[in-house]
């Protein structure tokens, strides 16, 4: 009997390594074929069992001799192309490059001549869609889906993604702006005052994203701690907003969206049953954060599904539920289903199901406040670490609105000024440099090889390749940018420095000219959402493929508009009346700041930016980027006029 399992186990493993190298010969001859530079690693860096673990195998390999590992190990690392920006790409000499290992031949590209041609070619170059498993957990949805299926989704979400919702969400973003800063502040602006310093930056800003998409995308008015729900506001929509957990409930909706996102990698590989019985905290969470908010939005759908079928209009604003269900149960899906397919329409006989609808809806409330959160975080610390940035940024939003009453803005009046303004420049430069999505997974066509040209020359890609646009590298690629020594640093080009000015540059400046002509390689299709560019025309207008923290082609973001005016509107708001100044109580209280000389405030200060800028370097992504493990960068908001730091010009 052990002979037998010893010779079982032998056979096991003979078959496993003869399966091992076979697979890493076919790769590693496949990437040799192609002509492109190729690493050969031991595991895929896509292998979901090495993302999980590798913070434990790392270590070990670095034990071995370093010329065994130093030439690959860093592709092998998640958020590599993040933390180290040009150094790999330098090193090999190339834009692009292939990783071969025994289960995946995966292309990396910082090319913006490559990542053009991939993102327009939508049906050779499809979404990696395996990737976005983890998005998948509460049904089928516009990010996880291709082809005819695809275009369904977003046939159906696009409706919602328009200006005049663009309209509500700007008048939406200053409402929940001045209750931000009331919640800071207090409603006289007493509260904090300038002695205050803020912790909770990230979580604030979530909640700033969260409210908005919550009532201009479902009609759910959420509130800041302090605030009360209006009187006349549907009971079956109150809940949801409720400051605690009604009944039924044992956490508010917004509670039990914030436990999901944050024990999403638990969600996805524990099933429910593990997650209730494992006596950790992460699993107690993980478990009572899906089943709220699965819940909740079960019950959000079951009412939307009774309004449709009594005809009860579509509210005001986005309604991203009541589109889709209005989709599925609404009159003219009825016609739809039964006539059959129009004629030209290959997607007319397809329903979104009960669990489409609302895996969309997860997608629309995640994509439409993380993303965003994310980004205007990572913009208050930036402007906050860079008092010269900030100063612009006041002068300009004084010439265009004064000391008008946010609440008096006029969308179609002063968009386009405040957009095209160092407000949009600073916006811009965020998402160049911290992009919510950091690599954008895409893949060759399963059932033949496709072409990409490269610097003149035509190179031939077998088909099921992984393709990785590494948009956090196209973003500082010195070849496709103008770009400067930089004065910070002393380093060649200051593309990895905080500089919304550069936003005024121009081509001259040593980057390629934007090419205006697509040529044969555009999709034409009308897929819905903004048809427009991400950055004003008065601004420097990138080469196609160096810039995309929205994607770009058929498949770019449908909120990418909404995300901007956002943006414009909340910094616009802050700044009209504050500045945001880094927090120096690890080094000083406020006594001792006030009997400084203002070298040494200079001094101090030049500190909180150090430590700043180190732990914006920190961040790493989930669902996307941004600081984990509590790491955060503390900062004070003041009255104009109170400034300690920001306000000295040689800062």
């Amino acid at each position: 009997m052990s002979f037998a399992v010893l010779a079982a186990v032998g056979v096991a493993l003979a078959a496993a390594t003869y399966t091992y190298v076979l697979g890493l010969y076919k790769n590693v001859a496949k990437a040799r074929k192609t002509g492109l530079p190729y690493l050969v690693v031991p595991i895929s860096p896509i292998n979901l069992a090495w993302q999980l673990t590798f913070t434990f195998w790392v270590p070990l390999i670095k034990l071995l001799p370093k010329s065994l590992w130093e030439n690959w190990l860093f592709v092998m690392i998640p958020e590599w192309a993040y933390h180290t920006g040009q150094t790999h790409w330098d090193r090999l000499g190339a834009e692009s490059f292939l990783v071969a290992s025994p289960g995946h031949l995966a292309l990396y590209t910082q090319s913006a001549e490559v990542i053009h041609q991939v993102t327009q070619r939508r049906e050779a170059f499809p979404k990696n869609i395996a990737q976005y498993g983890i998005l998948e957990m509460f049904g089928r949805n516009v990010l996880t889906t291709e082809g005819a299926v695809w275009r369904l989704h977003r046939k159906i979400t696009s409706a919602s993604f328009n200006e005049k919702n663009a309209a509500h969400t700007f008048a939406q973003a200053i409402h929940q702006t001045k209750g931000m800063l009331d919640m800071w502040f207090g409603p006289d602006g007493a509260k904090t005052g300038t002695t205050g310093t803020i912790r909770s930056l990230e979580h604030d800003t979530m909640t700033w994203a969260l409210n908005i998409i919550g009532y201009v995308g479902f009609g759910l008015r959420l509130l800041w701690p302090g605030e009360t729900m209006p009187k006349d506001i549907d009971p079956k929509l109150a809940k949801y907003g409720s400051l605690n957990p009604p009944a039924g409930h044992s956490l508010t909706f917004a509670d039990s969206l914030a436990k999901t996102l944050e024990r999403i990698v638990a969600i996805l590989v524990y099933n429910e049953t593990i997650l209730r019985l494992l006596p950790f905290k992460f699993a107690k969470e993980a478990y009572q954060g899906k089943r709220n908010y699965l819940q909740y939005m079960d019950e959000f759908l079951r009412d939307k599904i009774d309004e449709t079928r009594r005809g009860v209009p579509q509210r005001e604003g986005m309604d991203i539920m009541g589109q889709l269900v209005q989709s599925s149960y609404g009159s003219e899906s009825k016609k739809a289903g039964s006539t059959g397919t129009t004629k030209g329409d290959p997607t007319s006989t397809f329903k979104l199901s009960d669990a489409d609808i609302i895996g969309n809806a997860f997608i629309m409330i995640v994509a439409g406040h993380e993303t965003t959160a994310n980004t205007l975080h990572f913009a208050l610390v930036e402007l906050a670490t860079n008092p010269s940035t900030q100063r612009r940024l006041q002068q300009e939003v004084d010439a265009l609105f004064g000391d008008s009453d946010p609440s008096t803005w006029e969308y179609e009046k002063n968009i386009n000024a405040l957009l095209a303004s160092h407000v949009g420049a600073t916006v811009n430069e965020t998402l160049r440099l911290v992009p919510p999505v950091t690599v954008i997974p895409k893949v060759v066509t399963p059932d033949a090889e496709q072409t990409l040209r490269i610097d003149g020359r035509t190179y031939v890609l077998p088909p099921g390749l992984a393709i990785s646009l590494v948009a956090v590298c196209a973003h500082r690629n010195p070849r496709w940018w103008p770009t400067r020594p930089s004065e910070r640093t002393g380093a060649p080009t200051d593309l990895d420095d905080f500089l919304p000015e550069r936003w005024y540059r121009t081509a001259r400046d040593g980057s390629r000219e934007a090419e205006e002509e697509d040529g044969d390689i555009v999709d034409k299709g009308d897929y819905g959402g903004f048809q427009g560019s991400d950055v004003a025309a008065s601004l420097y207008r990138p080469v196609r493929g160096s810039y995309v923290p929205f994607s770009d082609g058929p498949r770019s973001c449908l909120g990418r508009r909404i995300a901007m005016v956002e943006m414009g509107a909340v910094l616009a708001v802050i700044f009209q009346r504050y500045s945001i100044e880094l927090a120096v109580d690890e080094w000083a209280d406020d006594g001792e700041v006030e009997a400084m000389t203002p070298a040494q405030r200079r001094a101090l200060y030049r500190k909180a930016q150090h430590k700043s800028r180190e732990t914006i370097r920190g961040a790493n992504s989930v669902l996307t980027l941004k600081l984990h493990g509590g790491a955060h960068v503390p900062v004070r908001l003041v009255r104009r006029g109170r400034e300690r730091f920001v306000s000295d010009p040689e800062l």
